[in-house]
Parts: structure tokens; sequence; C-alpha cells
């Protein structure tokens, strides 16, 4: 099979992204070559850029980056036999090691040395090729695009978030930042049945975006004249008139600190906060004695297990509403720098950006 050029979309160990050409690895013994149709850019594809690492994941050297995605099956390797070319697959980009006591556990999220794609040492998405082991794909049903297949990592951020804070019909939750996660955390809430729902930001137009794309839900803009105890207390009111009424469930989906210490004031005593966002590596300003005389359990995921069977049966079946709204630009893989650019830029709003390759790739 002949191939056309693969430009890649690289971070470098000095915080810069390049888009180069890059080799196009034939797969492995249970593995599939893969067109990449579709890439989300991701809010740990910034921080990676920006600051080299996540906690004790460190670029070391340059890397394709990218892990939201979907494509089409080009190519199967030795012993793949559930998949076949022209198959469209969502890609769950984690590969554990399925050695360890986590993954013997079910608990392979957890795995120390799992492959994750867009990580270093590992290539991710934004490129034209990649391949891929074929039990970590998902086959896409007919009324899912590769767009929708690209938006479901992070569905499934969310809905292990879900899992987390055990939310149920009736129960009222807080939802922290209206970015992409936030979004879909609250839509997903309310397809849960939890209620009341209530998202916050301090950026106006997104929670203005945020009523009109799910109009059964509270907003509540944060005041940066209160502190995080003054802006809980507001909150809370949209629950009702005491702590009987206040949310004992909160999402926090953005990681910083001033969001979790309201997170950490606004859940009711008893409660418990799930951290979904991605912040700095040490954070010394949370409440201990707060949550520790009130009881609220302070929890956090590490990305999901398990969830792209049942993310994908609830888009296909009409359980959430439609997560396209939230692909805010699209851009080619040709121009793949200019959309982690745009990300970066507060000065031009963007939600979800989403990276296409439209390129006729003969199978």
């Amino acid at each position: 099979m002949s191939y056309l050029p693969n430009p890649s979309l690289q971070i470098t160990a000095d915080h810069k992204i390049k888009l180069v050409e890059a080799p196009v690895q034939e797969p492995g013994k249970g593995e599939v070559l893969l067109h990449i149709k579709a890439t989300g850019v991701c809010g740990s594809d910034l921080h990676f850029w920006k600051t080299g690492r996540i906690g004790d994941l460190i670029f070391h050297g340059d890397c394709i980056i990218g892990h939201e995605a979907a494509g089409v099956v080009l190519k199967c390797g030795e012993g793949v036999t559930d998949l076949q070319p022209g198959d469209r697959v969502a890609v769950e980009p984690g590969v554990p090691c399925e050695n360890c006591f986590l993954c013997d556990d079910g608990r392979y999220n957890l795995c120390e040395d799992v492959a994750f794609a867009g990580v270093y040492p590992y290539a991710g998405t934004i490129q034209r090729y990649k391949s891929h082991p074929a039990k970590y794909l998902h086959k896409l049903p007919s009324n899912l695009s590769y767009l929708d297949g690209a938006l479901l990592e992070p569905l499934s951020v969310v809905m292990r978030g879900i899992q987390v804070a055990q939310l149920e019909l009736g129960r009222g939750v807080v939802i922290c930042g209206a970015g992409p996660i936030g979004l879909i955390a609250a839509a997903a809430a309310r397809a849960s049945g939890a209620h009341p729902v209530v998202i916050t930001d301090i950026d106006a137009p997104r929670l203005e975006f945020a009523k009109e794309y799910l109009p059964n839900i509270q907003t509540y803009q944060i005041n940066t004249s209160l502190d995080a105890q003054g802006n809980a207390k507001a909150i809370r009111t949209l629950f009702g008139p005491d702590e009987y009424t206040a949310p004992d469930r909160v999402l926090e989906c953005t990681g910083v600190e001033s969001s979790i210490c309201t997170a950490a004031y606004t859940a009711r005593r008893g409660g418990v906060v799930v951290v979904v966002g991605v912040g700095k590596e040490i954070i010394n300003n949370v409440p201990f004695m707060h949550l520790s005389l009130a009881e609220i359990d302070l929890k956090f995921i590490n990305r999901y297990r398990d969830t792209w069977p049942r993310a994908i049966a609830c888009m296909s079946a009409g359980i959430l509403p439609d997560l396209k709204p939230l692909i805010s630009h699209t851009f080619p893989l040709e121009r793949a720098n200019e959309a982690l650019e745009l990300c970066a830029d507060r000065g031009r709003p963007s939600i979800k950006v989403t990276i296409v390759d439209e390129t006729d790739v003969t199978v």
C-alpha cells in the first residue's frame, strides 16, 4: 500500500508546536492502521504545550499529540478478526499493560504502564495515519459521524465523573466550568435525571451559550469580587433556602484552585466533590478542615474505563442532546497548529476545536 504524506502536530520538549511529516507505522500483531478523520483538541494538549507536563507525565522530547479521535480502518495486522478495512471506529486512546494488579482488578485506567496516545513518548492522533490496537477501537453505528466519534472521549471523561459522583434521579448538582467538559457534564447530568443542574463560569458568553444549548439548566457567573465562600453561598441560593436543599454533588471541571475551593464550600455537609479538571501539580489552599468537619468527600478521576460501549449507545440512541453544537471551529489537518493556537488565545473565544482530515485515502 502506498501512502500519502502524513502531516502531524507535535509538541517539543522546549514548549513549541510544529507541523511536520511523520513516518507511517505499519500495524503490528493485534493492531490496525487507521486514517484519522477527526481529533478534538483537549485542554491537556494545551497544558503539555505550555508547561511540558501534567503531574508525572512529562514531555522529554518531541511527540505527536491528540487523543480525542475517530477514523476508518485501512489495514489490519496479524490476528485481527473483529475489524476490517472500511470500518468506522472511535479510538480509546489508553492502552494498558494488562499485566499489573490494577489491570487484573479491572481498574485499567489506573495502570502506570499505560501507553496513552498523545502523551510522551506515545504518538497521538493529530496525524493522518495511526496504528492502534484493535481491542481499543470501537465501531461507530451508521448514525454517528466522525465528529461524534471524536466527542466520545470527553463524554467518557464525564461518564467516569458521574459514576464516581453517583448522580441519580432528582439529586442536585453543580458543574464548575462551562468549557467542553463542563457542558458535556451538564448535558449528561440532566440526562441522568439530576435536578437542579447549575453550571458556573467566570465567562458570561460561555454561560449564555450554556443556557441556549441546555435551556433546562441554571447558570451562575462567578463574581470575582467575592471569595470562594461568598460565591458558594450565592450558588447555594439557586437550590433553595436552607442546608437541606443545598447541592450534595459538585463536579469540578476546571482544575483551577479557586474553583476547587468554591466547589468545596458549595457542597452541603456530607456531600461529594469530584475533581474532573486538570490543574497545577500542587494546590495549597484547599479548605482542609471545612471538608473534614463537614465530611465532604473530595474525589478524583483518572480518565475512564469501560465507557466507550455505553457512551456510543447513549449518543446513538439520543439519550443525550446532540454534542456537535459544542464544536465551534474545525481546521484541516494541514492547519492543525492554528487549531491549537486558537484554543490558547483567550481573545478569540472557542468551545471545542476539532481537526479534520477529509483527504481521500484509498482503502
